[in-house]
């Protein structure tokens, strides 16, 4: 869906949120020229085949790795009393569009049971 309100809502959960980090997949799209022209004449945005998903997932590795150390790359301050909490908010219309390989697959522990 677009312009249902995810931006809007990520938004305000990042406000609320503590040590809380956006990846927005609006951050992802190709350069214009790599951007089909559907049968309308228009550029086709909204299609999956518009986004550089492989950087996206590295952007998303980055995070894995090391949520505070990103956290603070971007601009959002630790809370000391929520100092083991780390959340990432993924923001977008086709991110469950993609397939990912299995070689992308979360790494053990990241995740809480």
């Amino acid at each position: 869906v677009t312009n249902g309100g995810k931006t809007t809502l990520t938004n305000s959960l990042l406000k609320a949120l503590p040590n809380c980090c956006v990846i927005h997949q609006d951050d992802f799209f190709k350069p214009q020229d790599q951007i089909a022209v559907g049968e309308d004449g228009f550029k086709q945005w909204d299609v999956l085949e518009s986004l550089d998903m492989e950087a996206m997932l590295g952007t998303v590795r980055a995070w894995l790795s090391s949520p505070q150390k990103f956290a603070r790359a971007h601009g959002v301050s630790i809370r000391p009393d929520a100092a083991d909490t780390d959340i990432l908010i993924l923001d977008g219309f086709l991110l469950y569009s993609y397939r990912l390989p299995r070689r992308h697959e979360v790494p053990r522990g990241a995740l809480p049971p």
